[in-house]
């Protein structure tokens, strides 16, 4: 008999923080759920493992966490044993969504589930069904979780241990203010986001500059996992049905989804692939350009240092990055930095004076005449304040190196995010060209830097030994 084809069970892109697998709570929450006779999938377990991970002292490894999956996949049933197993053991749990049907539905859910468990309402648990306001408090073990529908204001003075946000995409600023801090009081906190890709119709921004937040690596004590698809896929497109919802083959099949095509594309990439539109604008690198030029460990060095600083140009931040070559005639480039102009220049003149550094290139109006002066008195030689000329160059050469696939990197995902989400500009009318980000969140000095250290490598020839012979 041919074995069924599942759907993918790990997410295509995720940001989890190191934890002992043994600690989590997600056999405890798997273990009471199954009371209710339904299984778990083995994605949903994956993935409850993460997110009920706990350290050393019994705190969530993650503060928050968010995932992405297309809609019917089941994610809401996560929420669900995170929430059950919460009510057996005493946590204060308040469950918001966007819609008044899908916060009373959460309720339902969740009843129907401590029923079919044995528990008789009235007798070891009392709900109140007003619709927007439900609650639900089981007696032994002393949880309750409340389901609300989100406003501006909704959950001011109250606290809780575990928040839930369903339907995330449309989570909004002024939503969070209301609820961020109702759990500020627990011991032991956790904020739960959970939804799809936004449409074009979506109110909520909230969702989305998290998960920029923990894909550029900024999220701390934050998770993220999420089923996409990098790029727009034909709706026809099989495979990518079944990369991007790991339920494929249990209750979700091919039949299904068939059922529901129509003619817009873009829709059905969100919806059903987890296409994020916003984060995937065509970049001038793509994604798999920069993923080849990615070394698995560091490679043999040689010389010394080629140092690129770049003052952004709004002013605010300045990054620094270096290159250098390698003993097979690549150049290996990284970012050290990318600091608000406001802390000033030290960290740079430190790194520089601690470094074997050949060369140190600066560009950046608002503040590279101060930090060239800064290190004329450090006694720095061979800094270069590059020309519009000598900048398309830089550019160029960046691009070449790319293509060639003479640059290598780390896979530094700030650097990465950068790179993959740049569009040229036009510089001067010679037909040279600079970068600027797709999202004004993303500081293209951080790149800038790079490719100034990268330029700076490929143009000074190594210095030679002198053969000496009599």
């Amino acid at each position: 008999m041919a074995r069924k084809k599942l759907g993918n069970q790990n997410p295509t892109q995720s940001v989890i923080l190191k934890y002992v697998k043994k600690n989590s709570k997600a056999k405890e929450a798997v273990e009471i759920y199954e009371r209710t006779g339904l299984s778990c999938y083995a994605w949903q377990v994956n993935l409850l493992t993460s997110m009920m991970a706990v350290d050393k002292n019994g705190l969530w490894v993650h503060q928050k966490f968010g995932y992405s999956i297309p809609r019917r996949n089941g994610k809401s049933e996560l929420l669900y044993l995170f929430e059950l197993w919460g009510l057996h053991n005493g946590l204060n749990i308040l469950h918001t969504a966007h819609r008044i049907s899908t916060s009373h539905s959460s309720f339902e859910k969740v009843k129907r589930y401590l029923e079919k468990m044995g528990y008789v309402d009235g007798e070891h648990f009392s709900s109140i069904r007003a619709k927007g306001q439900e609650r639900i408090e089981l007696f032994d073990g002393g949880g309750i979780v409340q389901f609300r529908t989100r406003t501006s204001n909704g959950g001011l003075g109250e606290g809780f241990d575990l928040l839930v946000i369903d339907e995330a995409q449309e989570y909004t600023t002024e939503q969070e203010s209301a609820l961020k801090y109702t759990v500020t009081d627990s011991s032991n906190p956790i904020t739960i986001m959970c939804g799809t890709p936004p449409t074009p119709v979506s109110n909520g921004t909230v969702f989305t500059n998290y998960r920029k937040t923990c894909l550029f690596g900024r999220g701390k004590y934050s998770g993220w996992a999420e089923w996409s698809v990098s790029e727009e896929k034909e709706i026809d497109d099989v495979e990518a049905w079944y990369n991007s919802n790991p339920s494929m083959g249990c209750h979700l099949n091919e039949r299904k989804i068939e059922a529901e095509l129509g003619d817009d594309k873009l829709d059905h990439n969100v919806q059903r692939l987890g296409y994020w539109p916003e984060y995937n604008q065509k970049s001038a690198i793509s994604e798999t350009e920069w993923n080849e030029l990615c070394v698995d460990s560091m490679p043999d060095l040689s010389g010394k240092l080629f140092v690129g600083v770049k003052y952004g140009q709004d002013g605010a931040n300045v990054a620094l990055s270096i290159a250098v070559r390698t003993v097979d005639e690549r150049i290996f480039v990284e970012t050290i930095d990318c600091q608000s102009v406001r802390n000033g220049n030290d960290w740079i003149l430190d790194f520089v004076k601690r470094a074997d550094v050949a060369t140190i290139v600066v560009d950046g109006a608002s503040g590279q005449k101060i930090l060239d002066e800064e290190l004329k008195k450090e006694r720095m030689k061979s800094v270069i304040l590059p020309t519009v000329k000598e900048i398309i160059v830089a550019n160029s050469m960046w691009e070449q190196g790319i293509y060639q696939k003479t640059l290598c990197h780390a896979g530094q995902p700030s650097l990465k995010k950068i790179t993959t989400n740049c569009e040229k500009r036009n510089i001067g009318s010679n037909g040279g060209f600079g970068y600027r980000s797709h999202f004004a969140d993303m500081d293209i000095s951080l790149m800038d830097s790079a490719l100034l250290a990268h330029w700076a490598c490929v143009t000074t020839k190594p210095k030679k030994k002198q053969k000496i012979s009599y």
